[in-house]
This record gives structure tokens, sequence and C-alpha cells, in this order.
């Protein structure tokens, strides 16, 4: 299967990353290339692109989209919140710009090798890196109903986690749920016909759920949001685009720690922390898809773009 990859919020994103020919970017989740094929198209021999992606059907893809271009190219298997490796990839200067796309890609979701899908019947799978150990079976067929439904509650923000939960473990005492089909039809039950009828697909929450915790993302977002700053070179910017509210929750709050790091008591009327921030906020409000672009790729409709822009040192103290 073709890996296809339709980048959102390309042009947003490449006017923030303001990418010049001599630079080093990182795409942190270069799926099938295309935020990165962007990227190249601006650089110059010198220039560097390090593609990073944990899943290694997609750096295949990648590398073979961007064979063309004539800038320096590393591909790198690993996650995107790997810090240290990111930071030894781009050399002690830093990087000039960061990106992370958080949405699960198109090959991904229309793979149904891959299990990420309620559209498709596949096996348990959704593992991002598939070299990983756990998967969606070992989650919906392991877990007690507690734990499923916290997870369901928290990473769906799904409203009927606890039916959902009580009804996946009630069906697999018969026998294991094996495939996708079988747990969409489990949730089905689940929800009320009322309830189904409105809204998005009845397994979307309980699906991306899983997800989440079968492949750490809330985890991996979080170190990422918080560390990657810090391997940007003065005046670089790093650009994170997420797709549900979880995750763009846990960028806003990286992001406004690093604008505001001051660690005195509200009611000491002078910074006396000595904490000053390192970085300067690019965009105010999250940049979202225009009509233009919905139309065109509806599932960019949750999409949301923040950005942020380290200082050299000279600003800092200013």
């Amino acid at each position: 299967m073709e890996f296809r990859h339709v980048p959102v919020l390309f042009n947003e994103t490449m006017e923030a990353l303001k990418v010049t020919p001599g630079g080093t970017y990182i795409d942190g989740t270069t799926g099938g290339g295309g935020h990165s094929s962007g990227i190249c198209q601006r650089l110059e021999g010198k220039g560097l692109l390090v593609a990073v992606d944990r899943d290694m059907d997609a750096l295949r893809a990648s590398e073979k989209r961007l064979e063309p271009y004539s800038c320096s190219k590393k591909f790198v298997h690993t996650n995107y919140s790997d810090i240290e490796t990111l930071k030894n990839q781009c050399g002690p200067r830093g990087a000039d710009g960061i990106l992370l796309d958080l949405g699960v890609s198109s090959f991904q979701l229309d793979n149904p090798d891959r299990g990420f899908s309620y559209m498709h019947d596949a096996p348990l799978d959704m593992r991002m890196d598939e070299d990983d150990s756990l998967t969606a079976y070992d989650v919906v067929n392991k877990y007690d109903q507690k734990e499923l439904e916290r997870i369901i509650r928290e990473y769906g923000e799904e409203r009927w986690a606890s039916r959902i939960a009580q009804f996946i473990v009630r069906s697999r005492e018969n026998s294991p749920l094996m495939s996708t089909g079988e747990l969409v039809d489990v949730i089905k039950a689940a929800i009320p016909a009322r309830a189904r009828r409105e809204g998005p697909h009845p397994a979307k929450r309980t699906f991306q759920a899983i997800r989440i915790e079968v492949n750490g993302e809330l985890d991996h977002v979080r170190k990422a949001a918080e560390s990657l700053p810090d391997i940007l070179a003065p005046g670089g910017r790093l650009a994170i685009i997420t797709f549900h509210s979880l995750e763009d929750r846990i960028v806003k709050q990286a992001f406004n720690k690093r604008l505001n790091p001051c660690t005195c008591p509200k009611n000491i009327p002078v910074c006396v922390c000595g904490k000053v921030p390192d970085v300067k906020k690019v965009t105010g409000k999250p940049v979202v898809p225009g009509k233009e672009e919905l139309e065109a790729n509806p599932r960019a409709r949750s999409a949301k773009l923040r950005v942020i822009e380290k200082l050299d040192a000279a600003s800092r103290e200013e």
C-alpha cells in the first residue's frame, strides 16, 4: 500500500518555520514526507533536514519522496520526544526549526493491517512503532474494567466510558476480542441508540483513547513540548500541530510555562527568582484550517497550530 500523506496547514506551517536555505530543520513526524518536502524545497545544498518518525513504513516512504531534493537529509527511526538523539543529529548550534504534526497519518488510518481505523475490520494493533510490544489487543483484553473506563474517559473524553468498559469486559469473558470490527460492535451495543445517532462515529472516542494508551502519546507530547525548545538555535521556531483537546492543552500549558517561568509567590510584587522567558510567542490564538482546506481535507477540521520562537541571550536580558 502506498504511503499517502496529506499535510495539514501546509502553507501556514511553512510560513511559521521561516525556512532559511542553509538552516537545520527537524520534522519530528515526517510521515509520508508532506511537510518535509515543503522544508526541502526551501533548503539549499548546505541546508539539513532531519526527518524523524517512529514508523519505519513512514521513514521509507519519506526517504523515497524526498530523494529529488538537493539538501542534506538524515532519516532517524525514533520518537520525537527522544531529545538527546535529536540534539545529536542537528549539531551543537541547534535547530533553526522543529515541526511536530501529531495527527495519525492517512496511511495508518487507511491501512487495514494497522488496526487504527474503526472503518476497516483488522487485527487489534494500533502501534505506530511496530517494534513496540503493547498492542490494542492487550489493552482491550487484559486491562481490568476500572482501568479501561479510566482510559476511555480520560483519553477519549467519552461520556459512555463506564458502559463501554463494562460491555468490553462482559464480551471478552466468552472469547477475546480479536479485531477492530468486533470492538466496534461492542461499543455500538454499549451506547444507547439515540446517542449513537448524534455526533461522530460511536467508536471514534474509544479508538482514540486506546491508540493514545498503546503509543503513550500524551507522555511523548508533554516531554517534547517541554524540552524541544532547549535544542533550538537562537531565533529557531517550534511549531506543533495538535488534533484533539488533550494534546492541545498539554502544548499550550508547556508553552505558557516557558513564556512565564517565574516561580515567585503571587503576593511578591517584584520577581526575585531570576527566571526569565527564553522564548516568545509567534501565534497568539492557535492557527486553524480555512474553509478551502477543510473542503479538500475534512480530516484537518480539528487541527490547531501553535508556534514559539527561541530568544537569543541579549533579548532575554531586556
